[in-house]
């Protein structure tokens, strides 16, 4: 019976191809056509004079997007300890599956421990995160998660800007590209004027994780800690509260978080401190503040040591005092 069914379903879907033939063979031919638009329309003359008008506007584009990237690799200095590896060949005599011995990691920010030490970690996890990852509870580790907050929240910020610009750039030639391109080769087009890929996700906040992995391979269990802006935010804070201070007296140093970086811009009224740009005259220019002393040379993270600055002035300025 079963053969049957089998045979009378092949031989519907034989018909049904032969009685779409015709209708796949027009719309093969409508797509080879449109192709052969496509390439001749991103090589004419009338395309290669748009983007040459907004060759400078998207050279712009891209250089915020990459500034952006950049920002992203902040996270460089913490992290377990690297004992080495090893090769591991199981001899038992019994062929167990072990299954859960492949989530075993190296990686600089995993951390395997006990599952005691996964269940603490999921009640304290700034708490396990400085003891097993290496972060002192000091001034200096409070500094580095500051400027790593300070450079995150430039990344969300940025993102939102880069988008609105490029979006600028393409509303200012919206009427001069054919419908067709605009609703059919929207990512071809994009790639054809020049614009770099945005990166939306939020993939390179820093995650440290805990993972417990029973001796026999049959059990585990993981702590992910991911430090988010909110997360940050709550780290700088419970370091602050931890450490012993030694370059200020507790209270009169200001701690960079979202607020006072909204304080500073407000302060500085949405201005760059060198070039004097604004949002004003530029509603999608990325601000970021900046150290005026940096924290390298003996800075404090002190309103009096912060100004607003570009993304272009902050870049240029570097590790010098301006």
């Amino acid at each position: 019976m079963q053969v049957i069914i089998a045979i009378i379903l092949i031989f519907l879907v034989v018909l049904l191809i032969q009685a779409a033939a015709p209708f796949l063979l027009i719309a093969a031919v409508l797509f080879f056509i449109y192709k052969i638009y496509e390439a001749l329309y991103f090589r004419s003359k009338k395309f290669l004079k748009i983007r040459q008008e907004i060759q400078s506007y998207i050279d712009e584009c891209n250089e915020l997007n990459q500034h952006i990237e950049n920002l992203k690799q902040s996270d460089l200095k913490y992290g377990t300890t690297d004992y080495g590896t090893a090769q591991v060949k199981d001899t038992s005599r019994y062929k167990y599956k072990r299954k859960e011995l492949d989530k075993f990691s190296y990686a600089r920010h995993v951390c395997n421990c006990s599952l005691t030490v996964c269940r603490s970690a999921q009640e304290q996890p700034f708490k396990y995160v400085c003891k097993y990852f290496n972060i002192e509870k000091n001034e200096e580790s409070l500094e580095y998660f500051e400027e790593l907050l300070n450079n995150f929240s430039a990344v969300e910020e940025g993102k939102v800007y880069l988008a609105d610009k490029k979006e600028k750039i393409l509303e200012s030639i919206r009427d001069r590209i054919p419908f067709l391109i605009k609703r059919f080769s929207k990512k071809k087009l994009d790639a054809k004027l020049g614009f770099q890929q945005i990166d939306f996700s939020d993939l390179y906040f820093p995650k440290y994780t805990m993972q417990y992995i029973s001796p026999g391979g049959n059990s585990s269990m993981k702590v992910d800690v991911i430090f988010n802006l909110d997360n940050l935010e709550r780290f700088i804070n419970y370091l602050a509260d931890q450490i012993k201070w030694r370059k200020s007296v507790a209270g009169q140093r200001a701690l960079m978080t979202p607020k006072l970086r909204e304080f500073i811009k407000q302060r500085d009224n949405y201005s760059c401190c060198i070039c004097h740009n604004s949002t004003a005259n530029e509603p999608n220019l990325l601000l970021e503040i900046d150290h005026i002393v940096p924290l390298s040379r003996g800075g404090m993270t002190e309103v009096d040591n912060l100004q607003t600055l570009c993304w272009k002035c902050n870049r240029s300025k570097g590790a010098k005092v301006v």
